[in-house]
């Protein structure tokens, strides 16, 4: 797959391993160009040591656990206030639900098995897994990380479940001005690639576009000239759910796979290009 990225500038909207992701596409011929939509994490610690004790002092019949990340960040905050055990047990004491291995391991390691699990890492295949059980009457808390998750609130409730969320983390969005400067130069078709690592980034990227003006152009690009990239089925699903049709995505859910991808896209293009008699642009 050598210089499969000849002359090609190759957007990185994520915040991790750029140095490396950049040295690979330099060694691939490209350029990498830093466009960062990831934003930022912040604890909601005050917000969660609230949360918790308040689930601490209620009955609670399921608990659904998004993602290991604020799990962990959940029992940490509960370590540093001294009833970590005492969470520890109240999760004990309901039927679980889990998205994902890193949740799903977490959960074992506190020697929980959860009764219920996706099948793909994704909202939707929890939602497939939750289907067959009834709420009616039941109270859930529901466990999030850096953003709402609207369908899965909307399917317990419509099941008649009362539903608590406990937001471990908020996102703080990337700056205005790169996400402009991005917007224009996939208009402008002045980038050949953007990479997106997770969904939060195609989710502030289109955010932003429809706020000002830019989302079906966006997408129009997208689809005609500027290749977009996702290093997974969620991110994938993220960007089709924006209208984006033409997309590249690796098998094996790892950044350089990715990027291995988006190589392999431009050197079949060539190949087609050559086989029609047609010059690469």
């Amino acid at each position: 797959m050598a210089r499969g990225l000849e002359g090609k500038r190759i957007v990185l909207a994520g915040s991790r391993k750029l140095n490396e992701l950049g040295v690979m596409i330099e060694k691939q011929g490209g350029y990498p160009v830093v466009r960062s939509q990831q934003g930022l994490l912040q604890l909601a610690e005050s917000e969660v040591e609230r949360d918790l004790r308040l689930l601490l002092d209620s009955s609670t019949d399921w608990m659904v656990f998004t993602t290991g990340t604020g799990l962990e960040a959940m029992l940490n905050l509960a370590e540093q206030h001294g009833f970590r055990d005492s969470i520890v047990e109240r999760i004990k004491q309901s039927r679980i639900a889990a998205r994902g291995y890193k949740t799903y391991a977490m959960l074992k390691g506190l020697g929980i098995v959860p009764e219920v699990t996706d099948d793909d890492g994704t909202v939707q295949g929890l939602l497939r897994a939750l289907e067959p059980y009834r709420f009616e009457g039941l109270s859930v808390m529901l466990q999030l990380h850096g953003e709402p998750m609207p369908e899965l609130v909307h399917f317990l409730e419509q099941q008649g479940a009362a539903v608590r969320s406990i937001l471990a983390y908020k996102h703080i969005p990337p700056d205005a001005e790169i996400s402009l400067q991005l917007c224009k130069e996939i208009v402008e078709g002045t980038v050949d690639a953007v990479c997106f690592t997770t969904a939060v980034q195609v989710r502030y990227l289109y955010g932003f576009a429809r706020e000002h003006g830019y989302a079906d152009r966006l997408t129009g690009s997208f689809n005609s000239r500027v290749l977009a990239a996702a290093v997974g089925r969620v991110t994938a699903d993220a960007l089709k759910e924006a209208g984006v049709e033409r997309l590249v995505a690796p098998e094996l859910e790892r950044m350089g796979a990715m990027l291995v991808e988006v190589a392999r896209y431009y050197q079949q293009q060539e190949a087609g290009d050559k086989t029609s008699g047609i010059e690469p642009a």
